[in-house]
């Protein structure tokens, strides 16, 4: 026979699975602020003030790392050694801290969305264009979408209708791909047009995104594959195309090295979420993974008033019920949320070890789709582990937990390098050919983007600046 689970099972377990997808979306000051709060409004939640490793439960030497956590477990093994880490061992990221704290906070640069579009479309807009294109830029809504219209901006600058719609169509070819469109739809087919230039697009992704994304979403594949004289196989191909590569929401993507522009945080880089350093510093040495978790003792629900429940008055009992309840659910919670990112990063420095050890040349081209089926999670769950999270690597350059999945970001460092070196300023066909020359074939107008985003000039700009 078989037995459903209780409505209150049912709820218990969707508030515990919320709560988890909410943690691990935050970054390791958001956190702190959470349990702050939780242990100021809640009396049965209480911090045990001890030095305990959060992995092993075993006491902690006055400073440095769990010596046991932090070790390999053969003195052959080059695996990665990954483990949680409590706050005290923030700054250094070794067993031979000092404990002194850094004069300057870890700081990059903040940068809204249309200043960071605008820098990449400068460098190819003629001057009387930039102008054009900033005013546009600050007519974008919080998804990255136009609230004007090429006519009114036309109208407004005296310029013909024609030239503001190529103009447009430029600052959606910027990363994010897709921003200043109108709606989803027409963002979603901009990045397919990007996409082609360098990964094979199924047939009929563009049909299916401009005509039959509804369809698509409730699952009518035969009825499209129908419309379309194709098979329900290859819709379902496209559908995996779709949900892996395109957001119909530019803004909400993860651009650049910042964070999006909703963030009220002048300062994107105070702190790292992650250390990434060789063990005892030593290169020769297998790397070690610090998740930082911003308590020094342990959550607990305090005994004192778990004990104390059963002498409580009838009216009062479900209240303090229910914070004992809240109180496990946010233990568990934190617990399940170091384990993911535990699990995320053991694979992650494994697969991106080239790049962490000699730089952005060696980043390998990676999706969240992909770690998320290495990992048997979903999609969303990385997205949230990675979602505006730091990592000190062992250079003690300070990143984006998301550049491991920037797929350009080799490309992007290789051009620059050949425009450093380059003997005459060359053309974007000219470093298109050397490209292809080192078996990287991608079309010139990418190369264009790539030199844009690096905030490079292009050729006949660079040479009139010589001269």
């Amino acid at each position: 026979m078989l037995i459903l689970p209780s409505q209150q099972t049912t709820t218990s377990m969707s508030a515990h699975l919320a709560q988890t997808m909410t943690l691990l979306g935050l970054t390791l000051e958001e956190l702190q602020q959470k349990i702050d709060s939780e242990l100021a409004s809640n009396p049965a939640l209480e911090l045990l003030e001890e030095r305990i490793c959060p992995m092993c439960k075993r006491p902690l030497p006055p400073q440095g790392p769990c010596p046991i956590c932090s070790q390999p477990s053969s003195s052959e093994s080059q695996d990665p050694i990954v483990f949680i880490s409590p706050r005290e061992d923030f700054y250094t990221g070794s067993a031979s801290s000092t404990g002194e704290v850094p004069e300057e906070p870890f700081v990059s640069e903040s940068i809204d969305l249309p200043s960071y579009v605008l820098r990449q479309a400068a460098t190819d807009l003629p001057t009387e264009d930039r102008l054009i294109a900033a005013y546009i830029l600050t007519h974008l809504d919080e998804d990255g979408f136009l609230t004007t219209t090429a006519l009114e901006v036309a109208r407004y600058h005296h310029r013909l209708p024609s030239e503001i719609t190529a103009l447009i169509e430029k600052l959606k070819r910027c990363d994010p791909v897709g921003v200043c469109s109108a709606n989803p739809i027409e963002a979603m087919l901009a990045q397919v047009e990007a996409l082609s230039e360098t990964v094979t697009v199924p047939a009929f992704t563009r049909e299916v995104v401009a005509k039959y994304l509804h369809q698509m979403s409730q699952h009518h594949y035969p009825e499209i594959a129908r419309a379309l004289g194709t098979s329900s196989q290859q819709i379902q191909k496209i559908m995996a195309f779709i949900s892996e590569n395109l957001n119909p929401f530019p803004a909400r993507a993860h651009w650049g090295d910042v964070r999006n522009p909703n963030s009220n945080d002048s300062q994107v880089f105070h702190q790292p979420d992650i250390l990434i350093y060789h063990l005892n510093e030593n290169p020769a040495n297998p790397l070690v993974v610090e998740i930082i978790l911003p308590i020094r003792g342990t959550l607990r629900v305090n005994p004192l008033f778990k004990s104390s429940l059963k002498q409580l008055e009838q009216d009062k009992t479900e209240e303090w019920r229910g914070d004992i309840e809240k109180a496990n659910l946010l233990i568990k919670c934190i617990q399940q949320r170091s384990n993911a990112l535990r699990l995320l990063l053991e694979r992650l420095v494994v697969i991106q070890k080239d790049y962490i050890l000699r730089g952005d040349l060696e980043m390998k081209p990676l999706t969240r789709a992909e770690i998320a089926g290495l990992l048997d999670m979903h999609e969303s769950t990385i997205s949230r582990a990675v979602s505006s999270k730091t990592v000190q690597l062992p250079n003690k350059k300070i990143v984006p937990l998301s550049i491991f999945f920037d797929r350009s970001l080799s490309h992007r460092t290789l051009i620059k390098q050949m425009i450093e070196q380059e003997d005459h300023p060359m053309s974007d066909s000219e470093i298109q050919g050397l490209l292809q020359e080192q078996g990287i074939k991608i079309a010139r107008r990418t190369v264009a983007k790539y030199r844009s985003m690096e905030g490079i000039l292009p050729g006949n700009l660079r040479q009139s600046k010589t001269r």
